[in-house]
């Protein structure tokens, strides 16, 4: 009995880990109870830092953000734990069944009486962010994940677990966005493409003026329909879960705005997390940081024959990469959401 258990186990934290048949074993559980407000209370016992998640489409600055943000020297904010945003997710911890058994037992005292599997959650991803935050003498931690696997429910898994931290959503005009993604996928993805993308990859290497002054099209149409569907949804369902969960410790910006008044928006940002915005040389650190680009540089030194036609990071790229089509069949699923977030149409 004690061996087939530990077979289990062990087989769930393997999954976990390696990540293999992550959707499905991402669903095989979905009783996992919210962390109660006393839970909340008795985990900042023994992780009192107070926390914070960046969520946004990919491709949409979250990685800049994240950079800017902990040049604080209270702020810590790590990469791509992906605890809500990408499966197995860190419920997957306790998604086996026989995992599930063992923590709400009624023979096993330590729980109470009530499935221990929220308090395990918080510990764990407790403990992994304030390790790091102490490491680097830091006392307000986050961890940023695009959330554009799962959405609107990406925010809710996290109220799960965190009903008390901060949630800060980055946005970023969706043309802007899938062109982003889709260089990305040139450069990161090439062997892996469908054939239909390695002709257009191949084209563009051999010649990008047609595709970098509208004529010639970057995506396939089911592409960009498919990235403007993506993007809609991802804005659409995160603003109004996020809203109407977290309220005040709900925060948004937009990409473009963090680019053009970079002190301005971080100095927001830093407040909303209970930072002091009168740190000796903050600005100047923030305008160094700004400086940088470590994303271009990799994209360069990875496929030189694609990065080398672009502009990385930059805002209103589409105007130019757009073609006519491109325009129109995101303006018909996006034109909206574009309009309503301050973007031109």
């Amino acid at each position: 009995m004690l061996r087939s258990f530990r077979n289990r186990f062990t087989k769930a934290v393997q999954v976990l880990l390696n990540g293999s048949d992550t959707r499905q074993r991402a669903v095989t559980r979905r009783d996992v109870p919210a962390i109660t407000a006393e839970e909340v209370e008795e985990a900042r016992l023994f992780f009192p830092m107070d926390k914070f998640f960046i969520f946004g489409h990919a491709r949409s600055g979250t990685t800049l953000l994240t950079r800017l943000v902990r040049v604080h020297p209270d702020v810590h904010c790590n990469y791509q734990a992906h605890f809500f945003t990408r499966p197995p997710l860190l419920q997957g911890l306790v998604s086996d069944p026989a995992v599930a058994e063992w923590l709400r037992r009624r023979s096993n005292r330590w729980n109470h009486g009530r499935d221990l599997s929220p308090v395990v959650l918080r510990a764990v991803a407790d403990f992994i962010m304030e390790r790091d935050a102490r490491r680097e003498g830091k006392h307000i931690v986050g961890d940023k994940s695009p959330s554009s696997l799962l959405d609107g429910e990406a925010v809710r898994l996290m109220y799960k677990v965190y009903p008390d931290a901060r949630l800060v959503y980055i946005v970023r005009d969706g043309r802007d966005a899938a062109i982003s993604h889709r260089f990305q996928a040139f450069v990161d993805r090439e062997t892996s493409l469908p054939a239909e993308d390695k002709r257009i990859r191949a084209a563009f290497v051999r010649n990008p003026e047609p595709f970098l002054h509208g004529e010639r099209s970057i995506f396939t149409e089911k592409g960009i329909r498919h990235a403007a569907e993506g993007w809609v949804r991802n804005v659409t369902e995160t603003e109004q879960v996020g809203r109407e969960l977290y309220g005040e410790r709900y925060f948004t910006l937009r990409y473009e705005d963090l680019l053009q008044n970079p002190w301005e928006e971080m100095c927001k940002l830093w407040k909303f997390l209970g930072a002091d915005i009168e740190s000796a040389g903050l600005e100047q650190a923030l305008a160094a940081e700004m400086q940088r680009n470590p994303d271009a540089d990799w994209q360069q030194e990875k496929a030189g024959e694609i990065a080398q036609s672009l502009q990385k990071g930059k805002q209103g790229t589409w105007r130019n990469l757009f073609t006519a089509r491109d325009r129109e069949i995101f303006h018909q699923t996006a034109g909206e959401t574009l309009a309503a977030w301050g973007y031109e149409i």
